[in-house]
């Protein structure tokens, strides 16, 4: 693979990252939905953007026949079992705290990202990379302490430990994609698909229906559905197993302060000192982490 391949893949995998910055403020345009009926709701859709991506990318739907087992497996793992385990631990524990835990998941990837096998483009880990990551979680935490009172860690055990799950989950799935490089970003729509199913199943099992009551919820889910929920996985999958891991890694800790933004921007909640503090901090720990690729150029 060329470095102008790796960019532009390092580039999609960032796109996902400002999509994932919009989901917090579209789901609180959703409504009061049950987490696993809207989860249904916008994989249905992202399933469907998919097929739309695969045409718009030019890959063949045919190349899915030779997609390996591990591959297929992989996929549910990573969006089915990350969004049960996510949903157990906002159940099971305080969502600051729950939030707290799940958002280790990027720097876990910067520390993951060194177990990849040289064929992987596995290297070793160097001291810019954990800096960077460690200063991209200070930034989360200062953004997600900045909508609480404080941690009190008062929760149930297997919150916490449904958290910690989600975030191991993410960061090995994202991780592992590298060892699948050459399975096409399609195959992520039969995981959407898949998790789409899953969701529908527990909805049913653990959940009642509600009917989204205006238009404007239902445009909700559509976006969810297209963007966060559906084109953002496609993307991330392209930026793992082609482009920049570290990288994308640590600047995934922008999505809470530009989700924390665009919030703002809409008039849910206002932006405060500890906000551009954690901005500081998420742009200087990117800018560390990437240390390898602005001191090549």
């Amino acid at each position: 693979m060329d470095q102008s391949s790796g960019s532009r893949a390092t580039l999609l995998g960032l796109a996902a990252v400002l999509q994932w910055a919009l989901l917090a403020a579209l789901t609180t345009y959703a409504g009061d939905l049950p987490p696993f009926q809207l989860t249904a709701m916008t994989f249905a859709v992202g399933t469907t953007v998919g097929l739309a991506y695969a045409r718009a990318r030019g890959l063949a739907l045919g190349a899915l026949r030779n997609v390996p087992t591990g591959a297929w497996a992989l996929g549910v793992y990573g969006l089915l079992a990350f969004h049960v385990c996510y949903f157990a631990a906002l159940r099971f524990a305080p969502a600051l705290e729950a939030s707290l835990i799940v958002y280790l998941w990027p720097l876990l990837i910067v520390v993951f990202s060194a177990f990849l096998p040289a064929r992987a483009g596995g290297s070793p880990l160097r001291w810019w990379h954990g800096a960077g990551a460690a200063l991209g979680f200070a930034g989360a935490v200062l953004i997600l302490l900045g909508k609480g009172e404080g941690v009190g860690f008062g929760g149930s055990g297997f919150g916490y430990l449904a958290a910690a799950a989600a975030a191991l989950i993410w960061s090995s799935y994202s991780v592992a994609s590298r060892l699948y490089a050459r399975v096409p970003s399609t195959a992520v729509i039969g995981s959407c698909a898949a998790t789409a199913a899953g969701s529908a199943l527990l909805h049913l099992l653990f959940e009642s229906w509600a009917w989204p009551a205006t238009a404007a919820q239902w445009l909700a889910i559509l976006g969810l559905g297209i963007g966060p929920m559906g084109l953002a996985f496609y993307t991330w999958d392209e930026g793992m197993k082609h482009g920049d891991i570290r990288l994308l890694g640590v600047a995934s800790y922008a999505t809470p302060l530009l989700s924390t933004l665009i919030l703002a921007a809409v008039g849910i909640g206002t932006p405060g000192l500890s906000l551009w503090l954690a901005a500081l901090l998420i742009t200087g720990g990117a800018l560390l982490a990437s240390k390898d690729l602005w001191q090549k150029r």
